[in-house]
């Protein structure tokens, strides 16, 4: 028996608008996590990731939302609105930048671990690390590392989302894993760094 092809974003959009719930709980649960992800790594905040996806959701259900499938795609779309809402907040909160300690153990539940505690811990503190290296980054950057490389959107896709070309997108990319090695090598070689003034100021 043939498998029945999933309905596309567009054609759970088109029936959303009809007036049919289901589509609209079957859009949120497809799209839902992936945006509270991007929020949370752009935020660091559990919180403001949750409010950050019911005002992405609250928006598409308006009438006048302006999506335009010529322009991109849905999932593109959203990521749009999600990024645009937390830009916002990160202008108003530039001043309180630090993070609650404690919250980034809570935030993503971790899968279940192996048999040996120590390797489980070791790649707890491996993930910890990293959370914090993306924190640090510049929005720029760390939008495209969430959008890239911990979302796995395509290039295009995410040169839709943020508003610039493809090349840039590559470019930002590439400066924010360079970022990212220097930071993780800072924090296991604090020692090294300490000793030789040079590299604290790459």
């Amino acid at each position: 028996m043939a498998e029945i092809p999933a309905e596309t974003d567009d054609e759970l959009l088109l029936r959303m608008r009809s007036g049919d719930e289901q589509a609209f709980t079957a859009l949120y649960r497809r799209r839902q996590a992936a945006i509270y992800r991007f929020a949370l790594h752009m935020s660091s905040s559990a919180a403001t990731a949750e409010d950050v996806i019911q005002e992405v959701f609250l928006a598409l259900i308006r009438d006048d939302c302006g999506y335009d499938p010529e322009r991109g795609t849905l999932a593109g779309y959203l990521f749009g609105i999600a990024r645009k809402l937390l830009l916002r907040q990160l202008e108003r909160r530039r001043a309180d930048v630090a993070l609650e300690a404690g919250e980034e153990d809570s935030v993503l539940p971790e899968r279940a671990a192996g048999p040996d505690p120590l390797a489980a811990l070791t790649r707890k503190e491996g993930i910890a690390a990293l959370r914090r290296a993306v924190e640090t980054l510049p929005p720029r950057y760390r939008e495209v590392v969430a959008l890239c490389d911990l979302e796995e959107v395509d290039y295009a896709e995410a040169a839709f989302v943020l508003g610039c070309p493809v090349g840039t997108v590559r470019s930002r990319l590439h400066r924010a894993r360079a970022l990212l090695l220097e930071k993780l090598h800072q924090d296991r070689h604090p020692r090294l760094d300490a000793l030789d003034p040079a590299r604290s100021l790459i």
